[in-house]
């Protein structure tokens, strides 16, 4: 994975594709992680509100950061990202 700056926001890439953003909602300015591929993750923790394609994740700035679930949400994405490759 490398990091990188897209559209003013950090963004983490992998095998140059992008799989989320690090982004502050603009009501609440409490941090979430946004899933590019949010739409094929069924994980009870990731809302999708009214995006077509993205799910979010909240990070509570007020609470410690579940690792292992981030950990667990990366790599469903990176596999997402991967099966996508290879349909290509």
């Amino acid at each position: 994975m490398s990091e990188a700056l897209k559209w003013g926001l950090p963004c983490f890439n992998f095998q140059k594709r992008i799989i989320c953003f690090l982004n502050i909602e603009k009501k609440s300015q409490e941090p979430y992680i946004l899933f590019v591929n949010g739409k094929k993750m069924q994980h009870p923790a990731l809302e999708q509100g009214d995006r077509k394609m993205m799910k979010i994740l909240r990070i509570n700035p007020n609470e410690d950061i579940n690792i292992e679930l981030i950990t667990s949400l990366l790599k469903e994405a990176i596999s997402l990202s991967e099966n996508n490759m290879r349909v290509r």
